[in-house]
């Protein structure tokens, strides 16, 4: 697997595998997450120019998996991390986070964020085995206070959710 630079012409791709890694949200309960449109390719495009997004891309070159991320109150935060079901459970989607750590260090950023479901295997689970810590509402600036709103009027709080920090 390389890890590489989100290419323009890859963005519909990316599309395609948040709507295949979503499915699996089907079968514990939570068809609105499976079956919710993933990010429009214009606004997948920002991350792309802003030099925060890359895919995980197999031998042909061909993603399997991407992670895009912005900065929020001075870290970087992870706003979608996917791999397609069919590479799950390879090590790409912690591949993923440790570029976005390296990219993050290099730059002086003292920390990764981000948002999951606490209940949810292959999220907040998945994240503290990946280096990540839940943070307490007090803990919380500005920036991932309006992450969590953004999320609720999306409807994401009908399950139990958790705002994660790894320090790097």
């Amino acid at each position: 697997m390389r890890i590489r630079a989100v290419r323009t012409d890859e963005l519909t791709l990316l599309q395609d595998i948040e709507r295949a890694a979503g499915r699996c949200f089907h079968d514990i309960g939570m068809p609105e997450i499976a079956e919710d449109e993933p990010l429009p390719a214009g606004e997948l495009a920002r991350y792309q120019r802003t030099g925060l997004a890359w895919v995980a891309a197999c031998g042909a070159d061909a993603p399997v998996a991407y992670l895009i991320a912005d900065h929020v109150d001075g870290n970087l935060h992870v706003e979608q991390v996917s791999v397609h079901p069919d590479r799950a459970r390879r090590g790409i989607g912690r591949s993923l986070l440790d570029h976005l750590a390296q990219h993050a260090r290099a730059a002086g950023v003292p920390a990764l964020t981000l948002t999951t479901f606490t209940d949810v295997p292959w999220n907040a689970p998945y994240y503290a085995r990946c280096g990540f810590r839940p943070l307490d509402d007090s803990a919380l600036g500005p920036g991932l206070r309006e992450v969590r709103r953004q999320e609720a009027a999306h409807g994401l709080d009908r399950w139990p959710r958790v705002c994660m920090r790894r320090d790097l």
